[in-house]
């Protein structure tokens, strides 16, 4: 039966730390309804810490999956969940068995599966088999959700309370019922409308298991704004990982979201998704950090929040969406695809009725041009989750597209002067050197994701008159060198991940991001190139929706302490001080001796990464004018400060008295030779890890009561 909560159980385990300390490595699948062997081999493999498994995608060339599994595993005491398996495979078991077999001693693949005949194959011990919620649990469960809405110290109603156990006996024992019928009466207060509830929630039993129509109740009970945008996740795979940020851009791209006077469509749309969470609708919501490009190098993370739905949830969405949404993803067992929609064996998968296309399969541009070459659906989104290698044809059947995500190995495929309707466009990893000059026409477009193309060299020089434009993301481009001039004029901007500052007549200034409004991350590269007057103009202070700061010069650019300068990285970084509410910064291959003074007074920050700054002495030139210095910081990196002494550039005595960094918790400290002490006391009451690499003057022994991870000049201590 599902909803009896074995993922959440599996999670429970997962997570408890002292379960994880008896292995060295943890992984977790989602396998649902595909037990494709390679799949599944490789999702083990990329589930892996990066080191493990950039070890094994190095030798992918030239190994099978199972081999760079075995790679990953061998010798290792692991914890592997297998979550959700639903096929009696008993072949391809004991060929991923004996791959596993290769792990050291002592490790455990659970698995997660509604079918006893699956946990016979893969069971090595006898199954666990979860039953039904107690019921004075599934009574907490709706009495919690039911009620959620009560004001503090406000009393229960009797009446509604005396209804509970009803209730609870239509749950059967599900957890997921529980939540869903819960969700459903938080927001109704008679005696009447629990009445309806009940009487029509009446069919979950154990021996169905929970019907479609009791989840289809809390999807009815939705206002139709927040009916249209869960039902538009039926475009994704079960179990598919989804990019909250990018989701609700989608929803914005679809006119799903509706305008409310002074409140921006995204915060409208955060609250939307709030509320669909808040419902059980999504779950597994989780902040995630990811790498792009030559980031790696510098420790810049980028956060993004994701989900997943539950299978019945899905369920739930298809059911809405019958043939509007169309799934094509690979059949291991078959040669040809497997369609997601309501009819997974028939052979016609792009009927004339579907507006929403997700390609994860092979040859996914062949696959579309011969399926519409037969037929002519108005196609609204189209999301490929890799590459294209194929030229698209039959253009003139997309020119009703609003969303669209490709990677392309080659140049845009399609004309834009056809795709005027176009509101979300992706092309995040593609290997595009430059986009068409007649890009700058999609008048209409929001959204435009860059990120991490890592051979593109220029943007539409006019890129001005793209006026609609919300979100630019350009971060992980290299080889980008400059951005077009007049971005002042997109005066919707909200977010621009990384701003190039060139050095040609046709790249924009810096200056020009004083009149754009800007949140989120912000990246400012080759800062050699700007004035200090365009800082100035850049007006960063008054960007109180930034909440992560990168700022990057040339390496290598008047870098040298010994060497005159000509140019003044102090006076410029002065002027680039950003509000007092930043959450991180990270500054790269800066010339400046020391900091400005405005860097010691941020409170609120938590993320510090210094690297690269080959002149840097010391960090304050002054007295830091309160007892606590930077209060919130929880995670402290410096690398490669050559020059880097002391933290203060006259001691005055007055030091010690100042309280560093007392909520720190990472604390890494590479390759800064002259280094001699950590500031204040070196007792830091919140610390865990501690790395400190080639740091030779360094003699102060850092201590913590919750330190887990020490490693000083190589050894583990």
């Amino acid at each position: 039966m599902g909803g009896l909560g074995k993922t959440t159980l599996a999670q429970f385990l997962y997570n408890d730390p002292e379960i994880q300390k008896h292995f060295n490595l943890l992984l977790w699948v989602c396998v649902s309804n595909n037990f494709d062997l390679d799949s599944l081999a490789k999702s083990i493999v990329e589930a892996a810490p990066e080191k493990n498994g950039a070890e094994a995608a190095a030798s992918t060339k030239t190994k099978t999956p199972l081999d760079n599994l075995q790679n990953v595993v061998g010798g290792q005491r692991y914890l592997l969940v297998l979550d959700d398996v639903w096929k009696q495979e008993v072949h391809k078991w004991e060929q991923l068995k004996a791959c596993l077999e290769r792990g050291g001693m002592g490790s455990v693949v659970l698995t997660t599966c509604r079918d006893k005949g699956v946990a016979e194959i893969m069971g090595t011990v006898e199954a666990y088999n979860l039953g039904a919620l107690g019921g004075q649990y599934i009574k907490e469960i709706i009495e919690t959700m039911s009620f959620s809405c009560l004001k503090k110290g406000e009393e229960r109603p009797a009446v509604l309370m005396n209804m509970v156990d009803e209730i609870v006996e239509r749950c059967a024992g599900s957890p997921l019922a529980a939540m869903a019928l819960g969700s459903v009466l938080r927001n109704k207060t008679s005696e009447e409308e629990w009445e309806v509830v009940s009487s029509r929630s009446n069919i979950c039993t154990m021996e169905s298991g929970i019907l479609p129509i009791v989840l289809k109740l809390s999807y009815n009970d939705l206002r139709p704004q927040m009916k249209q945008c869960f039902a538009f996740c039926a475009i994704f795979p079960k179990a598919y990982e989804i990019d909250v940020e990018k989701l609700i851009q989608l929803w914005i791209a679809h006119d799903f979201i509706i305008q409310e006077k002074q409140v921006r469509l995204e915060n409208i749309g955060k609250q939307v998704f709030s509320e669909l969470v808040s419902r059980s609708f999504f779950q597994d919501v989780k902040q995630v950090q990811t790498t792009i490009g030559e980031i790696e190098q510098d420790g810049a993370c980028y956060f993004r929040t994701t989900c997943k739905i539950h299978d019945l949830m899905h369920d739930v969405a298809l059911s809405v969406m019958e043939k509007e949404c169309a799934l094509a993803t690979e059949d291991p067992g078959k040669i040809g695809y497997v369609v997601s929609t309501e009819e997974p064996s028939q052979s016609e998968w792009l009927p004339d009725t579907a507006r929403h296309l997700f390609l994860s399969c092979r040859e996914r541009g062949r696959k579309l041009n011969s399926s519409l070459k037969n037929s002519s659906p108005a196609i609204q989104t189209l999301l490929c989750d890799s590459f294209m290698s194929r030229a698209l044809h039959h253009l003139a059947k997309y020119s009703s597209l609003q969303a669209l995500q490709l990677r392309l190995l080659g140049s845009f495929p399609l004309k834009p002067k056809r795709l005027h309707h176009l509101r979300y466009l992706d092309l995040s990893r593609s290997l595009i050197k430059a986009l068409p000059e007649d890009m700058s026409i999609l008048y209409n477009l929001q959204t435009l994701n860059l990120s991490g193309c890592i051979s593109l060299r220029e943007l539409p020089r006019q890129m001005k008159y793209m006026a609609a434009l919300r979100h630019l993301y350009t971060h992980g481009c290299p080889e980008l060198k400059g951005m077009p001039r007049d971005l002042r004029k997109l005066t919707s901007l909200q977010t621009l991940t990384c701003f190039v500052a060139g050095s040609g007549s046709n790249c924009n200034n810096v200056g020009e991001l004083g009149n754009l409004n800007l949140g989120g991350q912000l990246e400012s590269h080759h800062l050699e190139n700007v004035t200090e007057e365009a800082a100035k103009a850049a007006d960063l202070v008054m960007k109180k929706e930034l909440t992560e700061l990168i700022l990057k010069w040339t390496v290598g650019s008047d870098n040298v302490l010994d060497e005159p300068s000509s140019r003044d990285d102090a006076k410029v970084l002065g002027e680039l001080k950003p509000h007092d509410g930043l959450h991180a910064i990270r500054i790269h291959t800066y010339g400046g001796t020391t900091f400005p003074t405005w860097t010691s007074m941020f409170q609120n920050i938590v993320v510090i990464h210094i690297s690269h700054c080959n002149k840097l002495q010391w960090f304050f030139s002054g007295d830091i004018n309160t007892s606590f210095a930077f209060p919130n910081l929880k995670e402290l990196t410096l690398q490669e400060l050559v020059w880097f002494e002391r933290w203060w550039e006259i001691d005055n005595g007055t030091q010690g008295e100042v309280v560093m960094f007392p909520r720190l918790e990472k604390l890494r400290i590479s390759q800064c030779e002259k280094l001699t002490a950590l500031p204040g006391q070196p007792t830091f009451p919140n610390l865990q890890i501690t790395r400190i690499e080639r740091c030779l003057e360094l003699t102060t022994r850092v201590e913590s009561p919750k330190l887990s991870v020490l490693k000083m000049e190589g050894r583990d201590v």
